[in-house]
């Protein structure tokens, strides 16, 4: 076996499972608050477009995915990030969700003993994509000083000259804070100077409040500093989030032409390619923007009814973006234990998804709150949250 797989720690959920191993929740309806699944409605006309293009199981889909379909996609972020070249034949490629490609783009691109960079809490197939790599994962604390951005300042000079790949996530799984244009745009200059490939995990980018300013992506970045080629960068997207797909597993990365040939040749090996049904389902999906809107709807309602609810009984404030919230609880592993043994609902401590790094664990001190249940369900859940807290 690959040594390095015993550098791997529990997924968090494993780990919550542990943790309420033994209690006994309340005689109550148990409301589930710690997994990021999306639970609205998937979208009709793309379920029947997936149904439509079932006899296409008896073709091998092709790694590099159709031609539509890439072009659908660079419709989508020259239009959402202000972009005015995307090529749909070498900067995009079709993934089967960003998880996957996240995982797979490390294998491709690093090198072992070289540094991986990553942010502090961060989605935890960062750490395990570095390690199996062979690379060390760098933690870079996310705080509440700090408005919960990555700290860059923190990393060593010597850090930079090792950094092979920069694993970023605007908006932030799990705090939801965004990195702005001018923050990228250091990163880039960074990336120039101790040349280093930049991977912005952007699925929350479609999740956001006001709809007249959306997050800034990395791309976009790029093309207001004319960098049209993308240089040493990729974005990751999907449309788990935004479409509420996750069990189509259908995303994408898109950016530097050089990066995705190496990583299409690497994908074609690793036997990777969407199903063609898939396919056609997702050219529906990125041409409408419709069933977006009233995705964000439904979240800016939940959002506003539990933050109104909690105030006042819990440190926390409303995400620049995502469907997450992260209070300040004190201590988010007895939290989140207490909770579900007084009011059964389950939530994520923080710690399991961070690491120590400069002496702190920056969740230690933080529960995760998806809010991906129905309204009525997560209002209920804030009530239950107040009565726990007072």
């Amino acid at each position: 076996m690959n040594p390095n797989l015993e550098q791997l720690q529990p997924y968090p959920f494993t780990k919550l499972q542990a943790l309420k191993e033994g209690l006994q929740a309340a005689d109550k309806p148990h409301i589930a608050l710690s997994i990021g699944e999306p639970k609205h409605a998937p979208p009709e006309f793309v379920s029947a477009e997936l149904v439509r293009h079932l006899d296409k199981l008896a073709a091998y889909p092709l790694t590099k995915g159709i031609e539509p379909l890439r072009q659908a996609i660079a419709n989508w972020l020259s239009q959402r990030f202000q972009l005015s070249n995307v090529s749909a034949d070498s900067q995009v490629l079709p993934v089967n969700g960003t998880r996957e490609a996240l995982f797979a783009f490390a294998q491709a691109t690093v090198s072992a003993g070289s540094k991986v960079l990553m942010p502090n809490p961060f989605y935890q197939i960062y750490e395990g994509a570095a390690l199996l790599a062979g690379a060390q994962p760098h933690f870079i604390n996310c705080v509440a000083e700090n408005q919960f951005k990555p700290d860059f300042t923190s990393v060593p000079e010597s850090v930079w000259q090792q950094c092979e790949l920069l694993y970023l996530c605007s908006p932030s799984n799990p705090t939801g804070a965004l990195l702005e244009a001018e923050g990228f745009k250091q990163l880039i200059e960074k990336a120039d100077r101790y040349d280093f490939t930049i991977a912005s995990d952007e699925c929350y980018s479609e999740l956001y409040f006001d709809e007249s300013s959306p997050p800034v992506g990395l791309l976009q970045a790029c093309e207001e500093m004319g960098r049209t080629d993308f240089r040493r960068c990729v974005v990751f997207h999907s449309l788990s989030k935004r479409s509420n797909l996750p069990g189509l597993r259908s995303g994408f990365v898109a950016g530097d032409a050089d990066l995705l040939k190496k990583f299409l040749l690497y994908r074609t090996y690793h036997g990777c390619p969407m199903p063609l049904p898939n396919q056609y389902a997702s050219i529906a999906a990125w041409q409408d923007e419709e069933h977006v809107r009233q995705n964000r709807a439904l979240y800016s309602e939940k959002f506003s009814s539990v933050l109104e609810i909690l105030d006042g009984c819990l440190e926390v404030q409303q995400p620049q973006a995502s469907f997450y919230l992260w209070p300040k609880v004190g201590d988010g592993e007895r939290f989140a234990r207490e909770l579900y043994e007084a009011q059964n609902i389950t939530v994520l401590p923080g710690a399991f998804l961070a690491r120590d790094s400069i002496g702190l664990n920056p969740g230690r001190e933080y529960v995760r709150l998806a809010l991906v249940a129905t309204l009525q369900e997560c209002i209920e859940a804030a009530h239950r949250i107040k009565a726990f807290c007072r």
